[in-house]
C-alpha cells in the first residue's frame, strides 16, 4: 500500500511540473490507423522527415504532410490522386493541427445541431485552449471458418477520444468493450498462453467464446522545445517493418513513462515500462498480480536524406514489485549498469537501418543481440548461447509504374532461446504474450505483402507470411522456441541448435482483403484468410476464414499468428 501511494504521489508531482513547463504538444496516432500508408509512402518519397510511423505524433505528421502538400502543389513532388485524396482526410481528421477553416469540412446535416458537424468528429469542441474529439467505435465481423460448426465472429463497442489544453497538455483514450469467437488457432493460442492475443485478463462468453475490456490512454508533454514526455496505459512499435524484433503492438498493453528527444539529427527515446511476468491462474480474478519492469533506450540518426541509422538497447528484469532505480539513468547503457548492480536480468541490444533509394524504394532491418559469442558463432557448432535476431525488408512503392501499388518483403529470423532467461521474471514477456514477435522465438519467417488503392475509397491487400519453427513435442521439451521456459532447461544439450531447431512445425497464412470507405472512417469490408499448418507428426491443423464486416473508427483484428 506504501508503494501504491509513493507511485501516485509521484504520478501528481510529475504532471503538475510538466504541466507548468511544457511546450506545444498533441496526442499520438492510434494503432492501425489509415494514414500508415501515406505516411510510409511520404517517408520514401522525401526522405529524412519521419523517424517510426506506427507511434508517431500528430503534431509532427502535420508538418510532414503540409511540407509534402506544398511541395507537390510547386511541382517539386509527385503524389498521385489518392495520395492527394489522403491528405485531405488526413486534415480533415486531425483539425486541431490544421489553421485553415475549409469548409469542405463542415457536415451538410449535422445531427440535432451538435453531432457530426464535421465529416470525422461525432462531438467536437475547439475553444481557444481547449480542444476535444469524441468518436464511437465500432467492428462486427460475421465470419465463417470452414470445418467449424461454430459462429465465428468479432462485436466491439466503444468510445475515442482525444484533445488538447492550452496546446500545451495533450490527452488521448481508447475504451473497448468486445465479445469474440475467433477460428480454431486463436483459441488454442489463448489455451496456450493463457490471454487472448492482444489483450490482457478476460472472461468467458457462451462458453466458447471470449469477453474481454480493452481501455488505454495517455498523457502527453512537451518538456522543452525538443523533449516530448509520455505517461499511459498503451502498447508501442519500433521498427519500420510489419514485424518488430525490438518491440510490437502485438501483445497486451501496459503502464509506460516515454521520453522523446529530438534535436539536429538525433532522435532519441527512454521507455520505462511495468509489466506482468507469466501467471497461470490469471483469470481466477480477486489476486493482485505481481509485477515486473523493462527499460528500453534507442538512438537513431539520420545520418543522410536517404540513410537513418539507430542502436537500441532494452532490459526486462524482475524484483519483488520494484523498480532498478539504477535503470532510470536515460543517458548510461544498461549494460553498464545491470554489471554495477551485480544482477543477471536479461540485457539486449541492437541496430537498426532505414535506406531509401531513387524516392521508390526502402530498405530496413533490424539486428539484435541477447548473448553471443564470437568463438562460439564461428565455430559452428550450434552453440545454445547465441541468440540473436535478424530482420531484413524491402518496400516497392508505385511498382511497376502503377500508382498507389506498394509493394513489401521482410525476413525474420531468430534463434533459439533469444528472450528467454533462466529467471522466469526477466523474459521478454507480458501477460503471457511476447513483448516483440508473435513467434518467440527459434523460426525463420517470411512474408509478402501488396497493397493497392485504385481509388480513394477503395483499398485491396494480400498478405502471405510462410515461417518455419522448432516446437516441443512435450512439455518436457525445450528446443528454444517458448520463451516462457528457462533457457537453462534446453533438452538438446549445449550444442546443435541450427535455425530453427528441433522437430519442425510448418505454416503458411494467406489473407486477401477489400475495404470500402462508406463514409469518413467507416469501412465496409470482405476478406478471406487461409492458415495450413503441418506439425511434426503429420498432422495438419488447417483454417479457411470468409469474413464480412463493418469497422468503424479503429483498427482492423488480424489474425496473423
Amino acid at each position: 500500500m506504501q508503494f501504491i501511494v509513493k507511485k501516485a504521489l509521484a504520478a501528481t508531482l510529475f504532471c503538475f511540473i510538466c504541466t507548468n513547463i511544457s511546450q506545444a504538444q498533441s496526442s499520438l496516432l492510434p494503432q492501425g490507423h489509415k494514414f500508415e500508408a501515406l505516411l510510409n509512402r511520404i517517408d520514401i518519397l522525401m526522405p529524412g522527415h519521419i523517424g517510426y510511423t506506427k507511434t508517431v505524433y500528430r503534431k509532427d505528421a502535420m508538418e510532414v504532410i503540409q511540407k509534402a502538400d506544398s511541395l507537390s502543389k510547386l511541382g517539386e513532388l509527385e503524389l498521385s490522386a489518392v495520395d492527394q485524396a489522403y491528405i485531405r482526410s488526413f486534415y480533415l481528421n486531425n483539425q486541431e493541427w490544421y489553421d485553415t477553416d475549409d469548409p469542405d469540412f463542415a457536415s451538410k446535416k449535422p445531427i440535432f445541431k451538435t453531432f457530426y458537424k464535421d465529416k470525422a468528429n461525432f462531438f467536437e469542441v475547439d475553444q481557444k485552449d481547449f480542444y476535444l474529439a469524441v468518436n464511437p467505435i465500432l467492428q462486427y465481423q460475421q465470419n465463417k471458418e470452414f470445418d467449424n460448426d461454430k459462429n465465428v465472429f468479432l462485436n466491439t463497442r466503444g468510445v475515442q477520444l482525444r484533445g488538447l489544453i492550452a496546446e500545451k497538455v495533450g490527452f488521448d483514450a481508447t475504451i473497448m468493450e468486445n465479445q469474440e469467437r475467433g477460428p480454431d488457432y486463436f483459441h488454442r493460442w489463448i489455451a496456450d498462453h493463457n490471454a487472448t492475443p492482444g489483450v490482457g485478463f478476460y472472461k468467458r462468453f457462451k462458453t466458447t467464446a471470449v469477453d474481454y475490456f480493452d481501455a488505454r490512454g495517455s498523457i502527453h508533454f512537451g518538456a522543452t522545445k525538443y523533449i516530448k514526455l509520455q505517461f499511459g496505459y498503451d502498447k508501442l512499435f519500433v521498427g519500420n517493418g510489419y514485424r518488430s524484433l525490438f518491440l510490437s503492438d502485438f501483445g497486451n498493453s501496459y503502464l509506460f513513462f516515454k521520453i522523446n528527444t529530438r534535436i539536429w539529427k538525433f532522435d532519441y527515446t527512454n521507455l520505462f515500462t511495468e509489466l506482468v511476468p507469466q501467471t497461470i491462474h490469471i483469470n481466477a480474478g480477486n489476486k493482485i498480480l505481481d509485477k515486473k519492469y523493462m527499460a528500453m533506450h534507442r538512438l537513431s540518426l539520420q545520418a543522410t536524406r536517404w540513410l537513418n541509422i539507430g542502436v537500441f538497447e532494452a532490459i526486462s528484469f524482475g524484483r519483488k514489485n520494484h523498480f532498478e532505480f539504477s535503470y532510470l539513468n536515460p543517458v548510461m547503457f544498461l549494460r553498464a549498469a545491470e554489471q554495477q548492480v551485480g544482477s543477471g536480468d536479461n540485457a539486449m541490444v541492437g541496430l537498426d537501418a532505414k535506406i531509401n533509394i531513387a524516392k521508390k524504394v526502402q530498405l530496413y532491418g533490424q539486428l539484435l543481440f541477447n548473448e553471443f559469442k564470437i568463438k562460439e558463432l564461428t565455430s559452428g557448432n550450434g552453440w545454445w548461447g547465441n541468440k540473436f535476431g535478424i530482420q531484413a525488408g524491402a518496400k516497392y512503392i508505385n511498382a511497376f509504374g502503377v500508382k498507389n501499388l506498394d509493394l513489401q518483403g521482410e525476413v525474420n529470423l531468430v534463434r533459439p532461446f533469444n528472450y528467454s532467461h533462466y529467471d522466469s521474471a526477466a523474459n521478454f514477456t507480458h501477460y503471457n504474450q511476447p513483448l516483440a514477435h508473435p513467434s518467440g522465438a527459434n523460426f525463420a519467417e517470411l512474408i509478402g505483402i501488396a497493397r493497392y488503392q485504385p481509388h480513394p475509397k477503395w483499398t485491396m491487400q494480400a498478405i502471405a507470411i510462410y515461417w518455419a519453427q522448432g516446437i516441443d513435442l512435450t512439455p518436457a521439451d525445450n528446443v528454444g522456441s517458448n520463451i516462457f521456459k528457462l533457457y537453462n532447461t534446453r533438452s538438446m544439450g549445449d550444442y546443435g541448435y541450427k535455425l530453427p531447431s528441433g522437430p519442425l512445425a510448418k505454416s503458411l497464412y494467406v489473407n486477401a482483403y477489400v475495404g470500402y470507405e462508406v463514409r469518413e472512417n467507416i469501412f465496409l469490408e470482405t476478406q478471406l484468410s487461409l492458415r495450413n499448418q503441418k506439425m511434426p507428426n503429420d498432422i495438419n491443423m488447417n483454417s479457411t476464414l470468409i469474413s464480412l464486416g463493418l469497422r468503424m473508427n479503429m483498427f482492423r483484428r488480424l489474425y496473423d499468428y
